[in-house]
């Protein structure tokens, strides 16, 4: 019985933080306008490194999600927007770092491997942004962009500001451009093997829920020297 009471008050909690989280998650995204405004500022700068977050493998391929990104990100490298390109994230719900698959599908599409990079800590999107930037000026880059989806871009907006530069440039992608070139590029095929972590724990057994709240806020980052 005291279980059963317990359980019916922490639903409630969990229903809370759900319902908030999609209410941020809808108010946080670009409009056509701004995506479009941000991408002709960005289109008058040559940046020496876009780190793009990184997106789990599905069933062993890419999602659409991920999929646009790396177009987004290839076709920044191909419009010299970008001379490099990085993207971020480690083995979260699938065995492959997702950093590492993510620059396969760049460099099968056409992005010199040279050019390519991977950062392979981040665990969340906003660690994404700070290892990535961090890996970026170990590196040797100083004008660094986050590119991705305008919805992540706008979302990580606040947090790259305050947490990791004032100086990183954000780059939403253009959904009507990507969908032209998503018509045009099929399904390349790359060694996922490349990517496989052998000491993969998904997060939902290393951590718990709360534990992967505060690393989706960016609580669980462990501050790494420039």
């Amino acid at each position: 019985m005291r279980s059963l009471k317990m359980s019916v008050i922490v639903l409630p909690v969990y229903l809370f933080i759900f319902i908030v989280t999609i209410c941020l998650l809808y108010s946080c995204s670009y409009s056509s306008k701004a995506t479009h405004r941000l991408f002709e500022k960005a289109a008058t700068q040559v940046y020496d490194i876009v780190v793009v977050p990184g997106v789990p493998l599905e069933d062993g391929k890419w999602s659409r999600i991920m999929k646009g990104r790396v177009l987004w990100a290839t076709y920044l490298y191909n419009k010299g927007i970008a001379k490099n390109v990085m993207f971020s994230g480690t083995a979260v719900s699938s065995p492959y770092n997702e950093g590492v698959v993510m620059g396969l599908y760049a460099v099968v599409l056409g992005v010199p491997k040279e050019h390519v990079f991977a950062e392979t800590k981040a665990e969340h999107s906003t660690e994404n942004i700070y290892y990535g930037y961090q890996l970026a000026r170990q590196l040797g880059f100083d004008k660094i962009a986050l590119a991705s989806d305008p919805f992540q871009t706008k979302a990580l907006k606040k947090f790259t500001r305050k947490r990791v530069s004032p100086d990183v440039a954000m780059i939403p992608m253009v959904i009507d451009t990507m969908k032209v070139i998503d018509l045009l590029t099929p399904d390349p095929f790359i060694d996922i093997t490349k990517a496989f972590d052998k000491d993969f724990i998904s997060l939902k057994k290393k951590y718990s829920f709360f534990k992967r709240l505060k690393g989706t806020m960016g609580y669980n980052i462990k501050k790494t020297p420039n």
